[in-house]
């Protein structure tokens, strides 16, 4: 697995549960907004989110429910559980110290 590939995978639970901390979500909703945020540089194809989502639902991290409107197909909309804002928060922090150690070795700027 390439480094690009390990560091998407890594990250796309924190990026799931911080865009379920703003609102309910379905799925194909948080891939194109994941994209749109970072500009294109983080792109997760739909079919591949989903694991993340069904993984996230199992430890009881989000909640899913089915919603059906007139005129639309059924989606899936996942909201943020208490637990998983514990998480999410604990996560941020593990991800602050890590870059903070990062950008002490590395040097790096900020654009």
């Amino acid at each position: 697995m390439s480094t690009d590939a390990e560091l998407r995978k890594g990250s796309a639970e924190t990026l799931v549960l911080a865009l379920l901390e703003e609102r309910d979500r379905h799925g194909y909703e948080l891939a194109k907004l994941i994209e749109r945020r970072s500009d294109g540089a983080l792109a997760f194809h739909v079919a591949s989110l989903y694991p993340t989502l069904y993984r996230l639902e199992r430890r009881g991290l989000i909640h899913g429910r089915w919603v059906e409107r007139a005129g639309a197909r059924r989606r899936r909309f996942y909201r943020l559980t208490p637990d998983g804002r514990r998480t999410l928060e604990a996560q941020r922090r593990s991800w602050k110290v890590f870059f903070t150690a990062l950008n002490r070795v590395a040097k790096f700027r900020h654009a």
